[in-house]
């Protein structure tokens, strides 16, 4: 479980605001329509509001990036997700599938595509570039159920969507619109 609050740095010669610095909280958050207590989104325009309440990254996707950029500390919560997971990666989820963690629900509306803020974080001018090759994206979610998450819940698949579209796929079409 990590949150954040927006705030002021420097970048390339200007003030930056993010809320991608996201740190792991103890104990539980309560969740609600529009994010975690605790946390907040500095663009709205972007993350943020009921289809992208809440982003997972998996854990699993931190070997590769540390092995990537060594040179970097990468705590839970370096990519902006609210939730580190365990087990759910891009290619086996579809948008629409429901989960349950907790005493919440959610239900994945998209990948995460990456801004500059990437670049601000990691302070690194190809860090949205390599996201991008990466196909690592996370996910973002709807809060389908407002209730109680913790650091360490099991996250339960409550429904499958009957469709065959996986984030894996929806972020692979992103990068084949965008010529990436």
């Amino acid at each position: 479980m990590n949150v954040g609050r927006p705030r002021r740095v420097d970048w390339g010669g200007r003030q930056v605001k993010s809320a991608i610095w996201k740190a792991p909280v103890p104990g539980r958050v309560r969740v609600t329509r529009l994010n975690l207590e605790g946390d907040k989104q500095s663009d709205l325009r972007v993350h943020g509001g009921a289809d992208k309440a809440v982003y997972f990254y998996p854990a699993e996707h931190y070997a590769w990036w540390r092995a990537e950029l060594p040179e970097l500390d990468l705590p839970w919560g370096a990519f902006g997700e609210n939730l580190t997971t365990e087990g759910l990666l891009e290619a086996d989820v579809r948008v629409g599938d429901s989960f349950r963690a907790g005493s919440a629900e959610f239900r994945v509306t998209t990948p995460r595509m990456p801004c500059y803020k990437l670049m601000v974080r990691f302070d690194r001018e190809d860090m949205v570039r390599r996201f991008l090759d990466s196909g690592r994206s996370g996910f973002y979610l709807a809060v389908l159920a407002e209730g109680e998450v913790g650091a360490g819940d099991s996250i339960e698949l409550r429904s499958r969507d009957e469709g065959d579209v996986t984030v894996a796929d929806v972020f692979a079409r992103y990068q084949r619109r965008k010529g990436a």
